[in-house]
């Protein structure tokens, strides 16, 4: 049996297992697909174990925090976007190493703009944030050929180097790229995104609501509980509120993708997702 995990700290929220399995029964794939708890000390030797599993043969495994950093490190292989984003959630093993791919941007932009119907194009981003979680999706949404975007972070230093990692990407599509200061933040946007820890953490919505265009879409990267305030905070103050499901199961299908070579029925998986999450 071909193994596959998530790896995490914490984890045992993950819905990463409930849809691998569903990808795999609707493109008829073998394949075993679990949750694997790491010590915050322990990656590298969590990836060395789970590789020595003789439950079956190891093919890869996804990242989540506070690991994404460390994955990037430990690949021998990086793709384009995981080496700009210097951040990785998405292992594969094969004969010639770890490669490592960072697939949580495209899955961002696919919700964005396929399932909640809202064009990046020639709009105004704002990303809060600039840990792990944003700059992996940052090239994607530069990619998505964005107008104009701010990156804020509460310690400015940190935005600083993520714009500045990524100044030639935005350069290249004309795309004014901009770091500022979470209390500082200039203008009004039409797609604010959150990739802060305050969700995870349960704190208060980082920015305040003078950044949001009247019906902006506000998407909280976390989904369920953790995202519960920043899509209250949204929806009180007049923008479309959006968690972090659809992005979820959208970079998931990336990861599949990259794993089996096929495409699964992402919108399908997505729709079963968010009714099962809603009955509960």
């Amino acid at each position: 049996m071909d193994l596959y995990c998530v790896m995490g700290n914490p984890v045992e929220h993950s819905r990463s297992p409930w849809i691998h399995a569903r990808f795999a029964d609707l493109t008829g794939q073998a394949l075993d697909y679990g949750r694997r708890l790491v010590p915050l000390d322990g990656f590298a030797d969590a990836v060395a174990a789970f590789r020595a599993d003789p439950a079956g043969q190891a093919r890869g495994c996804n990242v989540t925090v506070p690991f994404k950093f460390e994955a990037a490190a430990l690949s021998q292989h990086l793709s384009p976007r995981a080496r700009l984003a210097r951040a990785v959630n998405t292992l594969r093993f094969a004969d010639d190493g770890v490669h490592g791919d960072n697939t949580d941007g495209a899955g961002l932009v696919a919700d964005i703009t396929q399932h909640a119907g809202v064009p990046l194009a020639g709009g105004e981003l704002l990303l809060l944030g600039a840990g792990g979680a944003a700059a992996g999706v940052l090239g994607p949404l530069l990619e998505a050929r964005p107008r104009r975007v701010v990156v804020a972070n509460r310690t400015l230093a940190k935005a600083i180097a993520l714009v500045r990692s990524h100044a030639a990407l935005a350069l290249q599509h004309g795309i004014a790229l901009e770091a500022h200061a979470l209390d500082a933040v200039p203008g009004q946007f039409d797609v604010v995104v959150n990739g802060t820890a305050s969700s995870l953490a349960g704190g208060q919505v980082p920015v305040g609501a003078q950044v949001l265009k009247p019906g902006a879409l506000a998407v909280d990267m976390m989904y369920g509980p953790a995202a519960a305030g920043f899509m209250a905070w949204a929806r009180d103050n007049g923008a479309v509120p959006r968690d972090g499901l659809g992005m979820l199961v959208e970079q998931a299908a990336e990861s599949f993708a990259i794993w089996r070579g096929l495409r699964p029925p992402s919108a399908q998986v997505l729709a079963e997702l968010r009714a099962i999450v809603d009955r509960q």
